[in-house]
């Protein structure tokens, strides 16, 4: 059962001994960390050992509600860089608080987002070297193509009838990041919209379950 320890973040489980592995999972803007908490329960179940925590953001969505890293409001490919910069410092201590917290390193945490959630865990790779030893990122996309090849493996999943942030941006930035040498697998999910569904959880499933250092696919 999901435990809530505090107003902002929901434990969806925390192992009885100490835990192996971190995974923690950010919502999109304008939701809420319930929205991804039975995803979390699937991957909960998944990986017996792990702490799963999914982070509610930080600031009230100014889009009349849920919760947000940065604002979308008149944001533009010009402007969401400066957006995900100021955010950042934020992202990357709430990171390290929950790997203090359950005593879990780096190599053994996993940042999993949806929408604005994997725009800030695919920039944190460029922007927070060594946070993370994998990122899964749904929906999701780079605020600026990427410059060096990140530390930690990149599970990329994306509905291709996304209308919300197209695929073609999963396909750009999967090929950025092959050219730079980096570990990335791509799944797109035929039919689905900007969503997760049963189908794309699954895929998560799979992509946790093997080593976080997967040959390029």
């Amino acid at each position: 059962m999901s435990e809530r320890t505090s107003e902002r973040d929901i434990v969806v489980r925390q192992p009885a001994g100490k835990a192996s592995a971190l995974v923690l999972l950010f919502h999109g803007v304008g939701a809420t960390p319930e929205g991804l908490v039975p995803l979390g329960e699937l991957i909960a179940d998944a990986l017996p050992g792990a702490a799963v925590v999914s982070v509610r953001s930080p600031a009230p969505s100014d889009l009349g509600g849920g919760y947000q890293w940065f604002s979308v409001r008149g944001v533009d490919e010009a402007n969401r860089p400066a957006r995900v910069d100021a955010a950042m410092p934020a992202f990357a201590q709430t990171v390290r608080d929950w790997q203090a917290r359950t005593g879990v390193a780096p190599d053994a945490t996993t940042l999993l987002g949806f929408s604005q959630g994997a725009i800030m865990a695919l920039e944190a790779t460029q922007r927070v070297p060594g946070l993370a030893s994998r990122v899964v990122a749904l929906a999701g996309r780079f605020a600026e193509p990427p410059q060096t090849a990140p530390g930690a493996a990149v599970h990329w999943l994306h509905g291709e009838q996304d209308g919300v942030i197209p695929a073609a941006w999963a396909g750009q930035g999967v090929a950025q990041l092959r050219a730079l040498g980096a570990a990335v697998m791509l799944d797109l999910v035929p039919g689905l919209g900007h969503g997760v569904d049963a189908r794309m959880a699954r895929q998560v499933l799979e992509r946790l379950a093997p080593s976080p250092n997967p040959e390029p696919s």
